[in-house]
């Protein structure tokens, strides 16, 4: 892609409606542009990133056995008054009325609206157990929306629910589902760390959040050290890793306990702010019992499945991620969700030579490259090259040129190689 053909409006300028770095560097690298309070319209660039961490989202779900729908983001109030959250659920709820006078919602989550499918699709013990998810925009209603898309009121969230015959079986989705996640943000390219959390309106009495670090983060964190090895991620038993993840301490401030914390050594011992970027549950039949949804046992009773819901907010994770990857330059995006992969900086616009160069490596580097064009002085290519964080910049100088040579920057750690084309070209690509 060729930036001075992209919709990409980077700004000089800090907003004065940012607060927080995520929020500026949005709006100044051109991911974002704020529609209304708290609504944002993604352009190309952010889009691309939403995009990659679904993709990934997806990937792994797939992988741990969840089979992807869509549901409507309008439900109808009359299944929340099923299940009895309708009146609970409080003023986040947007509700709407349509031309024929129905009662209608904006889902904020959809645990009514997947139980009533699986209600009128599924009978028999046979059919279970089941994990449905989707990656859907959903609204809440926020009374102070700020922080950009880490407060916002639209956000798009995958939201999984699961559906076993007994507890044990529901336990086990659960604990599948946290290997899921763990394996998605190590993916992505960061650390997200699993605390015990409160249930809230979803109810049960089982659930982890998970933190991503971040100076600005809304919640005070306490856990060990060993979360920050890394070596447990990549489990492949279950069972092991549950039992590893829900040993090791890790709480946020409304849930830390100061007598399990004085049991971990003083050198193990980390303490900082955390950004929530997901959340899982289990919480039982609270909506199978409330909905009358039960399937018929080997033995022809009734049988309630036990449930559990698992949520990833994709959005947010854009937020989350730029708060703990950035310096006073811009953004420091991880690989795997960059928007572009590189960027190429043509120094001497018109230049024979290094015009030929570019559009060599823009062709070879495909639609994750975004190739610097512009009419534009030296300094405003490599600040907006830094700001949108793009993991590799290819500078192409005409003195470098001329002898086949470019200089390859690592956006990271900020480290330069003078290459040759062809393994500047090897390099990204690895």
């Amino acid at each position: 892609m060729r930036l001075s053909q992209s919709l990409i409006p980077t700004l000089k300028e800090t907003p004065a409606e940012a607060q927080i770095a995520s929020h500026r560097l949005m709006l100044r690298a051109g991911l974002v542009r704020q529609m209304a309070s708290g609504i944002y319209a993604w352009l190309p660039a952010g889009l691309r990133v939403l995009n990659k961490i679904s993709q990934i989202v997806r990937e792994e779900q797939d992988a741990a056995g969840a089979q992807e729908v869509l549901m409507p983001t309008i439900q109808s109030a009359d299944l929340w008054r099923e299940s009895g959250r309708y009146d609970a659920y409080g003023k986040e709820m947007l509700r709407i009325t349509d031309r024929h006078d129905r009662e209608l919602l904006y889902g904020p989550t959809n645990e009514e609206m997947i139980t009533a499918i699986m209600r009128d699709t599924t009978k028999s013990y046979r059919d279970l157990p089941r994990n449905l998810y989707h990656i859907q925009w959903k609204f809440r209603d926020e009374v102070r929306p700020r922080f950009g898309v880490l407060r916002g009121r639209e956000f798009l969230m995958k939201d999984a629910y699961s559906f076993d015959l007994d507890y044990e079986g529901a336990l086990i989705a659960y604990k599948k589902m946290m290997l899921a996640y763990m394996r998605t943000f190590q993916r992505i390219g960061i650390t997200a760390i699993p605390m015990r959390a409160d249930t809230g309106q979803i109810g049960g009495d089982l659930s982890h959040e998970f933190h991503v670090l971040a100076p600005t983060g809304e919640s005070g964190v306490f856990y060990d050290a060993a979360f920050e090895a890394g070596d447990s991620l990549t489990a492949t038993d279950v069972e092991a890793f549950y039992e590893q993840m829900t040993t090791m301490y890790a709480a946020t401030d409304e849930k830390h306990d100061l007598d399990a914390w004085a049991k971990i050594p003083d050198e193990r011992k980390r303490e900082g702010r955390g950004i929530e970027v997901g959340q899982i549950f289990y919480f039982g039949k609270k909506y199978s019992e409330s909905m009358n949804f039960a399937v018929t046992g080997p033995d022809g009773s009734k049988i309630f499945p036990e449930m559990g819901s698992y949520g990833i907010g994709v959005s947010r994770l854009v937020g989350a991620i730029i708060e703990a990857r950035h310096d006073e330059a811009g953004i420091i995006w991880p690989d795997a969700i960059a928007p572009f992969r590189a960027a190429i900086l043509n120094l001497r616009q018109g230049d024979a030579v290094t015009d030929q160069i570019c559009n060599d490596l823009h062709e070879k580097l495909g639609a994750d490259c975004l190739y610097d064009d512009r009419e534009e002085r030296a300094g405003a290519k490599f600040a907006d090259a830094d700001l949108m964080g793009h993991p590799w910049q290819i500078i192409v100088g005409p003195r470098g040129a001329a002898n086949g040579v470019v200089e390859l920057k690592r956006r990271a750690t900020g480290e330069r190689f003078e290459l040759s084309v062809a393994d500047a070209l090897a390099k990204v690509l690895a």
